[in-house]
C-alpha cells in the first residue's frame, strides 16, 4: 500500500466505514477505494464513490433472486454497503466527543500524562492496534483534565502502524488499553510509556480515579519519579504491573 498524507476526517471516515463492512480491514477498504478514486483520497473524492463501485471493487456480485448466499445474507450485505457509503460521504451521524478542558504546559505540577485507547466517548474500550482514538489526560493526585483527543485512523496508512500509534502518544507516560500484542507492547515500553492493560474496559475516569488514589497514597517507584517525588521518599508498590 502506498503511504500517503490524508486528513484526519478522511482517515476517520474510512476507519468507521470498514467497521460496518463484513470481514473488511481498513487496508482492504483503502485498496478498494483506490481502484476507483486513484491514490488521492480526499473528502471530495470520497463523495464520488457509490455502492455499485464498492461492491464491484470487492468482487461482490448477486443474482436478482438472491440465490448465491440467500436473500437474508444479500440484504444484510447491501445494507452494510449503503451504510459504508454514507459514512464515506460524511452523511452518517457523527459521534459527539467529550469537550476538552483548558490546559497549558506547567498548569499542573507533579502530574502525569495518560493516554486511553478508546472507540466511544470517554470509554476505555480500545485495543492498542485498532482503536479509533486516544484520549489524553493530565492527572495529578488532586486534579484530572482531558487535554486532547488524537485520532488514530491515519495509522492504517502507515508502513509501521504500531510505530505511528506510539508517535501519537509519545508525550505520555502511561497508556491504558484493553489489549495489546507483544511486539506493540515492546514498542510502547521502549518509548518510555508504561502500558496498563484493563481487559474489562469501562469508564475512563473510573480507572483514572483509581490511579489518583495510588499517586496520593503509595505510587510505585517509576511513577513517583515521573511526578517528581524525591528518591528517598519513593515507596515501593507494584500493584500497577498488569501487562503480561
Amino acid at each position: 500500500m502506498t503511504e500517503q498524507r490524508i486528513s484526519d476526517e478522511v482517515a476517520l471516515r474510512i476507519a468507521l466505514a470498514a467497521r460496518v463492512l463484513p470481514e473488511t480491514s481498513v487496508g482492504d477498504l483503502i485498496e478498494a477505494l483506490q481502484t476507483y478514486l486513484g491514490e488521492e483520497l480526499t473528502e471530495t473524492t470520497l463523495s464520488k464513490i457509490t455502492v455499485t463501485n464498492l461492491k464491484t471493487a470487492f468482487g461482490q456480485t448477486y443474482d436478482l433472486d438472491g440465490e448465491e448466499e440467500g436473500e437474508d445474507a444479500r440484504t444484510q450485505d447491501i445494507v452494510a454497503f449503503k451504510e459504508a457509503v454514507r459514512i464515506l460521504w460524511g452523511e452518517a451521524e457523527t459521534e459527539r466527543l467529550p469537550a476538552l478542558d483548558p490546559y497549558q504546559e506547567g498548569d499542573m505540577p507533579s502530574s502525569v500524562r495518560i493516554a486511553i485507547a478508546s472507540n466511544h466517548g470517554e470509554l476505555l474500550d480500545g485495543h492498542f492496534g485498532s482503536c479509533l482514538r486516544y484520549l489524553i489526560y493530565q492527572l495529578s493526585a488532586q486534579e484530572l483534565r482531558l487535554i486532547d483527543i488524537r485520532s488514530a485512523a491515519a495509522a492504517n496508512l502507515a508502513e509501521d502502524k504500531n510505530g505511528f500509534r506510539v508517535s501519537l502518544i509519545q508525550d505520555c507516560q502511561v497508556l491504558y488499553i484493553v489489549s495489546v500484542g507483544g511486539p506493540a507492547a515492546a514498542k510502547v515500553i521502549k518509548a518510555g510509556i508504561y502500558p496498563m492493560k484493563k481487559a474489562e474496559g469501562g469508564e475512563a475516569r473510573k480507572f483514572l480515579a483509581e490511579l489518583q488514589a495510588v499517586i496520593e497514597t503509595a505510587p510505585p517507584p517509576w511513577l513517583a519519579k515521573v511526578i517528581g517525588v524525591a528518591a528517598g521518599d519513593r515507596v515501593k508498590n507494584y500493584k500497577l504491573t498488569e501487562v503480561n
